[in-house]
């Protein structure tokens, strides 16, 4: 008995040194985990605050710390961000998710109330801003403030579901960012440093606008799957609060002093008032933009339909194929999105030589690539065209806004850039209801050609209209010289003394 006590004794010792060791270690796996977590959190804030210098570094170089030109970057890089995170936390809610049949209807209700504001507000916003240009500081903040509360406004409107309010408020943040993107344009030269061209200070804000775009729709897409809607929006708030603070702290050479004569009438900015050049570059990106909505809306609707070649069921290949249509859909927006990163690294290479002509070479390739598209559909040549369309896009509107920022003077410079934001709006939303209806045909041919005639079309008139002008301005050059020539032979005749020598005194 007293050795089974001894073996029972001797047993719960054993135990308890196992427990306590089995302790021990878990407090240094603990310990062990813990400072792993410690270690990465540090490797991870060490990173970033690398990431944060080489982005400082990039959008301070060439002067523009000292004019404001990087805070000016940073501001539309957080901007846009912002944007791209309400646009994913309201597509769950708006587009994505419906069936194709009635997805039609809902999109095509959507552009048409998209286009509402800007035909009714386009004649205002610019003139408006116009008479606060001793305050752009202040006018981009409050279009940042408003935004953050029409989130807040949106994020209670998500969980019951009160669809008229999700519009109204995305039409708002739509308006509130286009008035963001005027100011924006519109104070670019007062913060141009000397070695940098309009060209290329336009570029490097496109630049970061679409790496922080890019970035910040992942990002949403994981906050939305993860915390819903109405989070990612109120995040979205409080990101737009913070900029319209940074907004307000930007140099305050920013505010140009109100130039405008007393008693003057107001002048407001149509197409047939901002002079040939800034006329000829609008027409020609409006047909860009048609294009580009267009394309947008007729891919996306096909690829959706199965009508397209690499989709169709009755091939026999077709029946498991590579491209099926999320992997189509995620490939044109990939090639969207590097087109658009091309366009703007193109404009920055390109620096300020003749933006005239590289909006009309940037029309040409969009034409031609889309006739080549036309006779060769298929998945190749849609990535190609998907590619072109965002590349000629941002190209485009990269060197209008050189073109209106040099063409156009300080007082009524917001106002021309209010009109022109609208007219592509406009363009966009158009060419994006013409296929809507087009891509019912399930016809890829169809809708192409029809595209690629428009555009010929479109580039055939700018160039015989460019033909025209230079010609009757040769004319009139000519006509100028052969008139002074008369008017110098006529002086002669009537005053034969050599009237550009000096006159002496004959009693010297």
């Amino acid at each position: 008995m007293e050795g089974g006590w001894e073996r029972a004794r001797e047993f719960s010792r054993r135990v308890g040194r196992g427990v306590a060791d089995a302790g021990r270690a878990s407090v240094r796996a603990s310990r062990a985990t813990a400072g792993g977590t410690v270690r990465a959190s540090k490797a991870t804030a060490k990173g970033a605050q690398k990431v944060g210098r080489a982005t400082r570094r990039l959008t301070y170089a060439n002067g523009a710390d000292r004019t404001g030109l990087g805070r000016l970057i940073e501001l539309s890089a957080g901007n846009s961000a912002s944007d791209a995170m309400v646009t994913v936390a309201l597509a769950s809610t708006v587009f994505f998710g419906v069936p194709v049949g009635e997805a039609r209807g809902s999109v095509a209700l959507y552009l048409v109330i998209t286009m509402l504001p800007f035909a009714l507000l386009a004649p205002f916003v610019g003139p408006i801003l116009d008479r606060f240009r001793s305050g752009r500081r202040y006018v981009m903040a409050g279009t940042l403030f408003g935004r953050g509360l029409l989130c807040f406004a949106m994020a209670a409107a998500v969980g019951p579901g009160d669809l008229p309010t999700l519009f109204i408020g995305a039409l708002g943040v739509l308006v509130l960012s286009k008035a963001y993107n005027v100011s924006r344009a519109a104070i670019m030269p007062s913060v141009l440093p000397a070695d940098i061209t309009l060209v290329s200070a336009n570029a490097r804000v496109a630049l970061f606008t679409l790496v922080s775009a890019g970035v910040a729709v992942p990002v949403g897409a994981g906050l939305t799957a993860w915390l819903g809607s109405a989070a990612a929006l109120r995040i979205a708030m409080v990101a737009f609060l913070l900029l319209g603070v940074a907004a307000v702290r930007l140099p305050r050479h920013v505010d140009s002093p109100d130039l405008e004569e007393e008693g003057a009438p107001p002048r407001g900015r149509t197409l047939l008032k901002v002079g040939p050049a800034v006329a000829e570059a609008v027409w020609a990106n409006v047909a860009i933009r048609v294009f580009s909505g267009f394309l947008l809306f007729f891919l996306l609707f096909l690829v959706q339909d199965k009508a397209v070649p690499w989709l169709e069921v009755r091939q026999a290949w077709a029946q498991d194929p590579f491209f099926d249509i999320p992997k189509t859909i995620a490939l044109l927006a990939g090639a969207a999105g590097l087109g658009g990163l091309v366009g703007a690294a193109v404009a920055n290479w390109t620096r300020n030589h003749a933006p005239q002509l590289i909006v009309l070479v940037t029309l040409a390739v969009t034409s031609t690539t889309t006739v080549l598209a036309a006779i060769f559909f298929n998945v190749w040549t849609a990535l190609a065209i998907s590619l072109v369309a965002a590349f000629a896009q941002e190209l485009g509107k990269l060197a209008l806004d050189a073109i209106v920022q040099r063409e156009i003077g300080e007082e009524v410079r917001s106002s021309t850039f209010g009109v022109v934001e609208a007219v592509l709006q406009l363009a966009w939303v158009s060419g994006g209801l013409v296929g809507l209806v087009l891509s019912l045909s399930q016809s890829s041919t169809a809708g192409l050609v029809t595209l690629a005639v428009a555009l010929t079309a479109a580039l055939g008139w700018l160039l015989v209209t460019r033909r025209k002008r230079v010609r009757a301005a040769n004319a009139e050059l000519a006509r100028q010289r052969a008139e002074a020539g008369e008017h110098d032979q006529q002086q002669q005749r009537t005053d034969p003394l050599d009237q550009t020598k000096p006159l002496t005194n004959p009693n010297a």
